[in-house]
Order: structure tokens, then sequence, then C-alpha cells
């Protein structure tokens, strides 16, 4: 696509974002478009989040579980740029009118506390450069309408990011089971979901692996001190004004969220 086309449509996203609109699948409109120009896209509607005074706090890991990828029909991850706006910490209210067709996903969130940058990042890399693990809620979001997306469009749309909630308690990934650690999600009282961390890739420490991988192919790295959000456990939750959330994961915590 023409750098001309690229900055439309970042515009255009950025613009149904602030304005709690959705726009027609870009998939549909440009089937010319490559993941490589989706991304160029997203790059376009994070600068004008960040010409608006937003900063970059970490980055997440999308469609990474079976039942993600059944539910939206895209069968790769992708990833998506955390910003400080994004940001909710644990038992806050979320205003639900902020938000366009809001789903929320059970997550394990990861707090670095060193650089990782590819080719050639492990698993025992990530677990190494990690300060601690703590159980959070993504709260994922589509500008494009009925979530009627394909790969170039999640990831165009900054990879579906709506906004997270995270846990007050950070753990130390070493004294965690990561691949057998247990996730419940109640939604209003009822259990509606459960999964384990190794419905993330395989693993949230190879989930965190790929997006460093990933990123150092474009020259671009994890930093210390960043948040990463390592994948969905589970399927997608739909939510809305007057729901009370919490995900509880075995040996490191929970996390609760209401939408007012």
């Amino acid at each position: 696509m023409n750098p001309q086309a690229i900055e439309m449509l970042g515009d255009e996203l950025y613009d149904a974002m602030r304005a709690c609109t959705v726009v027609d699948p870009i998939s549909q409109r440009h089937p010319e478009a490559t993941i490589e120009d989706a991304y160029r896209i997203q790059q376009r509607m994070i600068a004008r989040r960040l010409a608006d005074g937003e900063r970059v706090v970490g980055k997440k890991v999308g469609v990474t579980s079976k039942a993600v990828m059944q539910m939206l029909g895209v069968y790769q991850p992708d990833f998506g740029v955390l910003t400080d706006a994004m940001v909710y910490n644990e038992g806050q209210a979320i205003e639900a009118s902020t938000l366009i067709q809001p789903k929320a996903e059970g997550e394990i969130a990861f707090l670095l506390a060193r650089e990782l940058k590819g080719p050639g990042v492990t698993a025992l890399d990530v677990l190494s450069a990690t300060e601690g693990v703590m159980a959070c809620f993504e709260i994922v979001d589509s500008r494009i309408r009925d979530w009627k997306i394909g790969i170039q469009d999640t990831v165009a749309d900054n990879a579906s990011c709506g906004v997270f909630v995270l846990g007050d308690r950070l753990v130390d990934p070493r004294d965690v089971d990561l691949l057998t650690c247990g996730m419940v999600l109640e939604k209003n009282g009822d259990v509606i979901a459960t999964g384990a961390g190794a419905a993330a890739l395989g693993g949230p420490l190879n989930a965190v692996a790929w997006l460093a991988n990933t990123l150092g192919a474009l020259d671009m790295s994890l930093n210390a001190g960043e948040i990463v959000l390592s994948g969905s456990l589970a399927a997608m939750v739909p939510v809305t004004a007057g729901d009370a959330l919490r995900v509880t994961i075995g040996g490191i915590g929970g996390c609760s969220v209401r939408f007012v």
C-alpha cells in the first residue's frame, strides 16, 4: 500500500477510537493490504495517540489461544502497543461507554526487569528478564464493525487493544508453574471460563519470547520496566455496563474489574 493510504487508514482507526464508532473491515476494502501494511497502519494510529500525550508502557500478544483463534477466525498471533491511557488498577471501574464492543480476557501479565530483543530470545531468557508476573484482564475492543476481522484488520487496529487491568500482587515467575497454573474467570458471580497457562502459545514464556523475536526482526525491543500481556488463557467474554468480573490464576493471584 502507498504511504498516503496507510496514513489515511491509521487516522481513520484513531478517529473511530476517539469517537467510539466503527469502520468497515480494511481487509474487505483493501484486499491488497499485507500484514506489513497493517503494522504500518497500527504505527500511524499509535503515533496519533502519542501526539496526544500518551506514552508507551508495554506491548501485548494477541490471538494466542485456540479458543480465541476459533472465535475470530484468525489463526496466527499478533502484537499491539500499550499506553498509559489504557491502564486500570485492581478493582477500578471502567465506563462501558468509553468502549465500543468490548470483550474480557483473563491473562498473565509480565513486568520486565531488563530488555529483551530478538532474534534468539528463548523462554528461559524471558524468565531471567522478568521481575514478576500478575493476573490481569485485557479488555479487547475492536474498531472494526461487528468484529468481522481478518489478521490485517486486528493488526491495523492495534491488535484490538482496548484497556487492561492489572492485579495488585506481583509474583516471582520462578515460584509458579506457568504451564499448569489454572485460570478461573467469573462474571457476575458465575464461572464462565477456565483455562491454564499452556493455552497461550504453549505457555506464556513462549508468547513473550515470540513477541521479543518478532519485534527484533523490526529492530524493536521489549524494554526494562515494560508490561507485557502474554495472551488470553480462554475464550473472550463479552461485557457491558453492570458486569463485574474476577479472574483467579493459581499461584499468581486475582484481578477484579467492574463496568459502569
